[in-house]
């Protein structure tokens, strides 16, 4: 693969920890290690980086629009100060039982960020901990890659992965996927 014009993220699991319980305060939001470096070195590289999360704690009433924000702030003063800059950030925030457009598995999302870095779906990969993350970027016509580095089961996110994608990349985390790109390799 040729090196991309734009990397898309999710957030939770690929850039900090996860949760079963949801990310509901910016105190609890936590870089997973390396991956704020990670996104600083794809910036030096010239290439876009765009956030595409769901966020189904808003639509659940979990979390407020407020604690939400903090949490984002928290994020991107954290990735500015690593040396990284963020094009676009798309987030879902419905419940999945409102069967919207932007939800992934569902593509809209991917689309929405790869229309604001300008960039074609060719162009682009998308890094993700889960079989949705995949699904969304295959349904754009993007390139998945999985990382292992989000809550759960890993083998088994990988098993269903590989049902879908056989072929997928997975890497531990945000920086062996970049450390990929950047150099250009192939993995498992």
């Amino acid at each position: 693969m040729q090196r991309p014009s734009a990397v898309l993220l999710d957030r939770d699991g690929v850039i900090n920890f996860d949760s079963p319980d949801y990310i509901l305060a910016a105190d609890q939001w936590r870089p997973v290690p390396g991956s704020l470096e990670a996104i600083a070195r794809l910036t030096r590289a010239g290439i876009a980086v765009a956030i595409v999360s769901n966020q189904s704690a808003l639509g659940r009433g979990t979390i407020d629009q407020d604690s939400f924000n903090a949490i984002h702030a928290k994020m991107m003063l954290a990735i500015e100060q690593a040396g990284g800059f963020i094009t676009h950030v798309a987030y879902c925030p419905h419940a999945p039982e409102a069967q919207c457009a932007c939800r992934k598995p569902k593509p809209g999302m991917v689309e929405d960020s790869l229309n604001a870095c300008g960039v074609k779906a060719d162009a682009a990969v998308m890094i993700g901990d889960s079989l949705r993350d995949m699904q969304a970027a295959d349904a754009a016509g993007v390139e998945g890659m999985l990382v292992q580095s989000g809550y759960g089961d890993a083998e088994s996110i990988l098993q269903s992965t590989r049902q879908f994608i056989p072929a997928v990349r997975v890497f531990d985390d945000l920086a062996a996927a970049v450390d990929a790109i950047l150099e250009g390799e192939r993995c498992c």
